[in-house]
């Protein structure tokens, strides 16, 4: 149990670090704004997070739908291409580290200086009238490149906007995005409850923050309000080539907006991802082979989402059912026998996102997050280990926004604590200071 716990609390870490370096694959283009001739605040809330209009480009196929859609109609100087990075002065903070050096075997880790995140090359638009596509190359701050996003789209078949279908590797098509999240430190720049994994359960595939490889229907009402979409993806966790079974897990999701008066409009929403993936592997001379997994089980992940506008104030609201078979639960490769009495691991999740928009050059952000498990995968296991607390407090000043470029200030604290995972069994805490330049061009 002290070696797993060890491996929890590093786990962690590293997965604060991945938040942090990993890119943001934030889909912000100024290419847009140049393309139509509009204001950045035309679409965006608070770069890069979309307001209702940039929902609706979006859902068009990046389309104003006029005939300024294909490219044929545009100006031969116009290149649809941007590039992000972040460079910040961080400070990292973990309480209770396992330390060879420590008398008692652990300490506090602090760590703070100067650094870069990733770096995000993104084009997207129209290859002719409705037909759409997406790219985004994106680094680590050692500026090892991978592909983010990469996949067309056929809107409005039939002159239907109910009939758009997309195929590649895409973010899943959730109200409340990750990708276009305005939060970057280490241990708020990501929703704790899109990637969260009981202790010792060993399944990574069902992570709702990870763009996916697969095809995608979506469909929508002309005004946008009504949204509805299916997925069928590849059981990789976006990985490619294939490395797992000929499994295949399943996205659904819907929304409907309406208006409250002066208020403004409302979105409320629901998801489900349902799957199966391998618990186990051929080998060849203790090596895995790729496409030889077996011992298919099951997992899923339901939640209930809302966006929400008082004022100067709007509210993204997340609540999630969470549950894996007892062979991921207690990382047992099938067929092997299962621990005595074991069973699903079950849990429970909510998040609520509150925006202050002072203006569209100023927007204060706070996030309060909580996970919760709801059955341990082994009797006896302490009730509460592996829940997690996550606030995020941050604020982001952007002097101008054109159709050329973006630039914010970007300022940000967070706090996370998860139940019992530091290496004695005590909570494990960290926290994450960040001041930086986020920018765009």
């Amino acid at each position: 149990m002290t070696s797993v716990r060890n491996r929890c609390a590093s786990v962690l870490l590293l997965a604060s670090f991945f938040f942090l370096f990993s890119p943001s694959d934030a889909h912000a283009l100024p290419a847009f704004a140049r393309k139509y001739g509009l204001r950045c605040s035309a679409c965006h809330e608070a770069w890069p997070m979309l307001n209702y209009f940039g929902q609706k480009f979006k859902d068009n196929g990046y389309q104003l739908m006029n005939d300024r859609d294909a490219p044929i109609w545009q100006n031969n100087g116009y290149w649809p291409v941007t590039i992000r990075i972040s460079p910040s002065w961080h400070r990292e903070s973990s309480d209770k580290v396992a330390v060879d050096q420590a008398a008692t075997g652990q300490q506090q880790i602090t760590a703070h200086g100067f650094d870069v995140g990733g770096l995000d090359m993104l084009s997207g638009g129209t290859l002719d009238k409705n037909i759409s596509f997406l790219f985004v190359l994106s680094s680590d701050e050692t500026a090892a490149f991978h592909f983010e996003s990469v996949n067309a789209r056929l809107d409005n078949l039939f002159g239907s906007p109910w009939l758009n279908v997309k195929m590649g590797k895409f973010e899943l098509d959730n109200i409340v995005s990750e990708k276009r999240g305005l939060t970057l430190t280490a241990n708020g720049g990501g929703f704790q409850l899109y990637h969260f994994v009981p202790v010792g359960d060993n399944n990574f595939l069902g992570q709702i923050g990870d763009n996916q490889f697969g095809l995608e229907w979506m469909g929508h009402s002309a005004n946008d309000r009504t949204r509805l979409s299916a997925s069928i993806l590849s059981t990789t966790d976006g990985s490619p080539d294939l490395p797992g079974s000929n499994t295949y897990t399943g996205f659904f999701a819907g929304s409907q907006a309406f208006d409250v008066g002066k208020l403004g409009t409302q979105r409320v929403g629901f998801y489900a991802m349902v799957g199966q993936a391998p618990t186990n592997t051929l080998t060849s001379g203790g090596v895995p082979i790729a496409g030889g997994g077996f011992g298919n089980k099951s997992f899923s992940r339901e939640g209930f989402n809302g966006i929400f506008y008082l004022g100067k104030l709007d509210f993204q609201v997340v609540t999630q059912h969470g549950s894996d078979d007892a062979f991921f639960a207690t990382s047992t490769a099938a067929p092997a026998a299962l621990p005595a009495g074991a069973r699903s691991a079950v849990w429970n999740g909510a998040f609520v996102e509150t925006h202050y928009v002072y203006n569209p050059q100023l927007i204060f952000i706070q996030r309060s997050e909580w996970i919760r498990m709801s059955q341990q995968a082994i009797p006896g296991t302490a009730s509460n280990l592996g829940n997690i607390d996550n606030y995020v407090l941050g604020y982001r000043y952007m002097p101008f926004m054109n159709s050329r470029a973006g630039f914010a200030f970007h300022n940000e604290y967070s706090w996370i604590r998860q139940r019992g995972t530091a290496p004695d069994g005590t909570d494990l805490t960290s926290s994450s200071l960040l001041l930086g330049f986020d920018f765009d061009f």
